[in-house]
């Protein structure tokens, strides 16, 4: 038994959409043996402790009736209470974190950074794989380098200039952790303007080939006990004049990806089957994931098959998928919280810092002569 705090919302685009994922966490939580405190990040970066009964509707309006502020230090960690008067600052002594945030500093490695420093155990990727699995960029040269198909993908940049490819193209934020901010446009000039004009675009955009006759595939990898595999899934998207799987197609049905349009299991052949799942064991084994992500891809239904992006925090931790054979939520985040407690993401190391360049240095007003 753990004391488990779940950290929902969050500074960025798919705020809304972290709260449906936390707010189901706490849920699955309620009846296991852990103690479960709800911790919303609200949009302009406070932290507030709400109760574990409330609903999706009860943040609408932002910070719910009732919160309590919690602030955050590297010594102590989530502290309660100490902004009234007659408050006094109470350590909530949080064990592991149940990490349900989408996008932005809660899925870059930022506060994965920052929960090592302060020593606290947390749920899905380390700092160093949710940086690299958020930076599109990064993480397709990661694919090339081990052989992985992907299609081509560049800086979007007037610096950079044009991709050696044509369009038309796709334009993603570099860091954007969902379909929010992708245009889709015909030629580079197009391209270049949308980095003046999109907001999402601000710390960088990169641009690769629009394929209309591809279509997305998806799966879910957990890595705890072992490295597993859920079913295959094909998104549905919104009809037959929508371009990409949106926003909208995945997200805003009430429920997150729970309730998003789907053939599951995807009706594929068994060679695009065996394809996709060698290489999804080879995304897993070379970012490499930890906790529950989900890989992307996308394919032309018989041969053509390109791993499109990771998403290192999905949707509703992709509890959905796991349907041959089934795996409830519980067992999910049962496992989740043990692999936070046994598998460290950080382990500092100091050898060879042994004090022999200090003891030899000299004067450091010589070093400035």
């Amino acid at each position: 038994m753990a004391k488990v705090g779940v950290l929902f919302g969050g500074v960025s685009p798919e705020h809304d959409i972290s709260i449906l994922t936390g707010l189901q966490a706490v849920r699955g939580l309620t009846d296991t043996p852990h103690e479960v405190i709800s911790l919303y990040w609200s949009k302009t970066g406070e932290f507030f402790q709400t109760e574990i009964s409330l609903e999706a509707k009860d943040f609408s309006d932002g910070v719910p009736s009732g919160a309590r502020p919690v602030s955050f230090s590297l010594g102590q960690g989530f502290v309660a209470g100490g902004g009234g008067r007659f408050s006094k600052p109470r350590e909530l002594e949080i064990e592991v974190v149940v990490v349900c945030l989408h996008g932005g500093a809660g899925e870059d490695g930022s506060l994965q950074a920052l929960l090592d420093l302060a020593g606290i155990a947390y749920t899905g990727p380390s700092s160093k794989s949710a940086a690299v699995g958020m930076d599109k960029l990064a993480f397709g040269g990661l694919l090339l380098s081990h052989d992985v198909p992907t299609l081509p993908r560049k800086v979007l940049s007037d610096a950079v200039g044009h991709p050696g490819f044509d369009g038309p193209y796709i334009v993603k934020p570099r860091y954007g952790g969902s379909s929010i901010g992708i245009d889709i446009v015909a030629d580079f000039e197009t391209a270049l303007a949308r980095l003046k004009s999109n907001v999402h675009l601000r710390q960088g955009a990169v641009l690769e080939p629009y394929r209309p006759d591809l279509f997305d595939l998806q799966v879910a990898v957990r890595s705890y006990p072992s490295l597993e595999l859920s079913a295959i899934e094909k998104p549905v998207r919104s009809g037959s004049g929508s371009e990409i799987l949106t926003y909208v197609d995945k997200y805003v049905a009430g429920e997150g990806m729970v309730a998003a349009p789907r053939e599951l299991p995807a009706m594929i052949p068994e060679g695009l089957s065996e394809s996709l799942i060698k290489y999804a064991r080879i995304v897993g084994a070379i970012l490499p994931v930890r906790g529950l992500a989900r890989i992307d891809f996308l394919s032309d239904g018989v041969e053509e098959l390109y791993v499109n992006e990771i998403n290192t925090i999905p949707g509703s931790l992709s509890k959905y998928l796991f349907i041959s054979p089934v795996i409830g939520f519980e067992r999910l985040l049962g496992d989740l919280i043990e692999e936070a407690q046994r598998v460290k993401t950080y382990l500092p190391v100091t050898a060879g810092a042994d004090g022999a360049a200090l003891s030899s240095a000299g004067s450091i007003a010589a070093k400035l002569a």
